[in-house]
């Protein structure tokens, strides 16, 4: 398969370029940056020496559709809903990794997002790639809308407790933290080093874009109109996203209940491990893989649920996921390319 990335220059484009590096089924034809058109990859990005030597290219139709069979989408919010209908026209079938396909609702991109979708009419026909619980839908899918880092963490943790009924749907609440990458590679005071250094910040409180995601995807699973409390935060490491669910039981359960419910619901895929006997993982190990772990608590003297998932925010949460999501499109082994067991320490 022929591929191109658009938005190559940020850290999730040079992920998907390392990633795709080792895919066997994959060529890496093009990559695609307006700020960084006419400049070698590895110029921007001197570890990335044997990813293609000719520079860097503005968005061209015309070129993609001589070259290319899959495009993926690294670029920032409202810029691919205005160029992914052009794309589709030629055949092209695209991973967006953007936030601009992920919400049903047309309405929600404005009060959540700050912009209006253009391309409202491929809102019906897209598929939320959530790679282990739509996979079905991703087999035969053109446009592929990439989970967001926090929602994929937090989905895979909660959609099998949900489904079986176990717990409340009103009452859901969740703690997410990121490390500094999922900021992106833009200069921002807030990830500057003597801002981040030995500190923790919680930020977009009640208002984060990702609240709608969560709660559509919840939602749906459920048959339920979910709301649900999410509050960010971000803390001095470089790569990771942990979610800490507190939800309420609705009925006693074991913790080898809670275990067979993730067991069947996750049999056979090869990315998500279910730590048993209280063992909560942390970031460090997946870092650098695309594996989601998954740990949870039984507190009898609330009754509630507390579960814990961590993934890798630029392998999992973004570009680990695409690929996954590429390779069920193309009826590839989940893994071809995705093998990469965790970097510790």
């Amino acid at each position: 398969m022929k591929v191109a990335i658009i938005g190559g220059s940020g850290y999730g484009g040079v992920e998907l370029a390392r990633l795709l590096h080792n895919h066997p089924y994959v060529e890496l034809t093009q990559i695609i940056s307006h700020s960084q058109a006419g400049t070698v990859f590895s110029e921007v990005y001197p570890q990335m020496t044997q990813i293609l030597d000719e520079p860097m290219v503005d968005f061209n139709i015309d070129q993609l559709a001589a070259d290319v069979d899959v495009v993926f989408l690294a670029t920032p919010s409202d810029v691919s809903h205005r160029i992914v209908p052009e794309i589709l026209k030629e055949k092209i079938k695209c991973i967006d990794l953007s936030g601009d396909f992920r919400l049903k609702d047309p309405a929600l991109y404005q009060s959540w997002y700050g912009f209006e979708n253009t391309a409202k009419d491929y809102l019906n026909q897209v598929v939320y790639g959530l790679s282990e619980v739509y996979q079905a839908k991703i087999e035969g899918a053109e446009l592929i809308a990439n989970p967001g880092c926090f929602p994929t963490a937090g989905l895979l943790a909660l959609i099998p407790l949900v489904q079986a009924q176990v717990i409340s749907t009103q009452s859901i609440i969740i703690d997410g933290k990121t490390g500094v990458s999922g900021a992106g590679r833009g200069l921002s005071l807030n990830v500057h080093f003597a801002e981040m250094n030995e500190n923790a910040k919680a930020y977009q409180l009640g208002v984060h874009k990702h609240i709608p995601e969560l709660e559509q995807e919840l939602s749906e699973k459920s048959n339920d109109s979910i709301k649900l409390n999410f509050t960010p935060h971000i803390v001095p490491m470089t790569r990771g996203i942990m979610m800490t669910s507190y939800t309420d039981l609705v009925s006693e359960q074991s913790a080898d209940d809670i275990l067979d419910i993730y067991r069947s619901y996750y049999h056979n895929q090869p990315f998500i491990r279910i730590r048993t006997n209280d063992q909560i993982p942390s970031t460090k190990e997946v870092y650098g893989s695309n594996y989601c772990d998954i740990g949870f608590h039984i507190d009898r003297r609330t009754n509630k649920l507390i579960v814990v998932s961590v993934i890798d925010n630029l392998v999992k949460g973004a570009s680990g996921q695409a690929i996954q999501n590429l390779n069920i499109m193309a009826g590839l082994d989940q893994k071809t390319g995705l093998n990469q067991l965790p970097i510790y320490p």
